[in-house]
């Protein structure tokens, strides 16, 4: 059920920064005015809800050791609270359908979706799958998971290490792969090059696979793109966002082909990606970046926010778009990432000082409620 309140004495974050002024939640919506219940929020910082496009922060609820994997409805509920308690009112769970085995396999895909069907969490949480382009045999068996599940977004990966196969070298972390996926070193790198031989049956299946989910009206979009022809090979799929795109080049590449740009935002908290390759916060300061996702962790939306706004990257309204109202673009999700009255009451409060999340709204509904905010509402 969703409160009515009428929310005062915060500092309201607006598209040109924080502005004073009372916000009305009630039947799930802000409102213009409303004779309800007045809450003093003085010292307080209402912002949009986070906006969540990419996260797999989530597997570690469902399997926190591994092999743990028995109550999948259990972790998505500890999920929904960690998403609360993160400032998130909608995340996209990144589920992998992958040759890589454990829980990012094929199998365990469709417990996923299966799972997440059945379950009540408070965020509003939506699947994304992440397909490894290669798996070929498994074409037909992943159309009809998107379609039985009404998946409405799918990324394209291809993760298998091409140049050291194409050399006939092991590949790295082969041993470590192969334990996750249940083979034995051995088994894993023949299945590894068997999917690598397959790259150019690959090169002609993909876009026609492509065709068929687009005509299902599913949002495609490619994981670590490297180069602009990259890009041009996913542009002719009609797949335009780009996910964590690797370089410069592949950036530039996604918003000259009218796509979107989406980075992780540990790599702005790290100051780079784990990998060195990337600094989204460059990208952010030269315009290209349309949305910030929580990547790995969640805490790092919020995180990310106020390091670019601390080291003078962009300003707060500028930062928080990339976490709220610019993921709700790419999504088609118009009903939020603002608080503009008639939108969604998606809605985070923070101690102004600390930055302390201290509440979440979702739909008008409270999904976490702590500290003096908690005091607040209740007494």
């Amino acid at each position: 059920m969703s409160v009515s309140r009428r929310l005062v004495g915060a500092d309201v974050l607006g598209p040109n920064g924080l502005e004073s002024r009372d916000l009305c939640v009630a039947e799930g919506v802000l409102q213009a005015q409303l004779d309800a219940r007045e809450v003093d929020l003085s010292g307080y910082m209402i912002c949009p809800a986070f906006v969540d496009i990419h996260g797999d922060g989530f597997e570690r609820h469902l399997a926190p050791r591994r092999g743990v994997l028995k109550d999948l409805g259990q972790g998505l509920a500890s999920t929904d609270a960690e998403l609360a308690s993160n400032g998130v009112g909608t995340a996209v769970l990144a589920q992998f359908f992958s040759w890589e085995g454990g829980m990012r396999g094929t199998d365990f895909a469709a417990r996923f979706l299966a799972a997440h069907r059945d379950s009540k969490m408070l965020t509003d949480t939506r699947v994304q799958l992440r397909f490894e382009t290669h798996l070929l045999a498994q074409y037909a068996e992943f159309e009809d998971l998107v379609a039985r599940y009404d998946v409405p977004y799918v990324v394209f990966n291809d993760h298998l290490p091409h140049a050291a196969l194409a050399k006939g070298k092991k590949p790295p972390r082969l041993t470590g792969q192969a334990l996750k996926s249940g083979r034995s070193p051995e088994a894993h790198l023949e299945l590894l090059k068997d999917l690598h031989g397959q790259s150019d049956a690959v090169a002609e299946a993909l876009p026609k696979l492509a065709a068929r989910l687009a005509e299902r009206g599913v949002r495609l979009g490619a994981h670590d793109t490297e180069t602009a022809e990259d890009v041009a090979t996913f542009k002719a799929m009609n797949t335009l966002i780009g996910e964590f795109p690797v370089s410069v080049d592949a950036a530039k590449a996604h918003r000259a082909a009218g796509g979107q740009v989406i980075l992780g935002s540990p790599n702005v908290v790290r100051g780079g990606s784990h990998s060195g390759r990337l600094s989204a916060a460059e990208l952010i300061e030269g315009g290209l970046c349309d949305a910030l996702a929580s990547d790995y962790h969640y805490p790092a939306m919020k995180q990310a926010v106020f390091r670019l706004v601390d080291e003078g990257v962009v300003s707060l309204a500028e930062a928080w778009h990339l976490v709220s109202a610019g993921p709700a673009q790419i999504l088609g999700l118009t009903d939020r990432g603002r608080l503009q009255d008639g939108l969604r009451a998606d809605l985070v409060i923070l101690d102004a000082q600390p930055r302390q999340i201290e509440a979440t709204m979702a739909r008008g509904r409270i999904t976490y409620l702590a500290g003096g905010v908690a005091e607040r509402f209740l007494a």
